[in-house]
């Protein structure tokens, strides 16, 4: 299918604007059924004008989240939350989640605290390395020569 450059005319403000062959097929590979209505700056004028008509988010526009009603996975008291809660995964009310994500803020790990050098010194001293293991000479296969070849075409530079 060959696409033509199109003229249309803008239904705010009349004006002509011309619909790219090159917009055409984004419409195409979108699957959109219908030809803008709209030229760039009335398209652009629009949008910004719906989004300072609604600066509270998706509550504000009178759309409304889905809100399940469930018990909290650690104090056991019925509340609501703004998802879906699945299977096998805990769900907490707003205080217990708060809770439980100020104290790991307190943490040694999370603050930055560092081991001091002598009790990574007196750690390590303890450590012996593992021994060397012997692998038996039924266990070590010869590469085959077909598995070789693919290695070394794998590893060369390519053009």
């Amino acid at each position: 299918m060959e696409f033509v450059d199109r003229l249309l005319i803008c239904a705010d403000c009349g004006g002509e604007f011309i619909f790219t062959a090159g917009e055409q097929l984004f419409f195409l590979d979108k699957q959109f059924k219908n030809d803008p209505k709209r030229c760039k700056p009335c398209k652009s004028r629009r949008s910004a004008n719906g989004a300072a008509a609604t600066p509270g988010g998706p509550a504000a526009a009178g759309i409304s989240r889905t809100e399940t009603r469930t018990e909290c996975s650690e104090c056991g008291i019925t509340t609501t939350v703004p998802f879906k809660p699945t299977q096998g995964r805990p769900v907490l009310c707003r205080q217990c989640f708060k809770n439980k994500k100020t104290p790991a803020a307190a943490t040694p790990e999370t603050a930055g605290a560092t081991t001091p050098p002598a009790e990574i010194a007196s750690a390590t001293a303890s450590l012996t390395p593992p021994e060397p293991v012997q692998v038996p000479a039924q266990v070590q296969a010869p590469v085959p020569q077909a598995s070789a070849q693919l290695i070394a075409a794998a590893s060369s530079p390519r053009a």
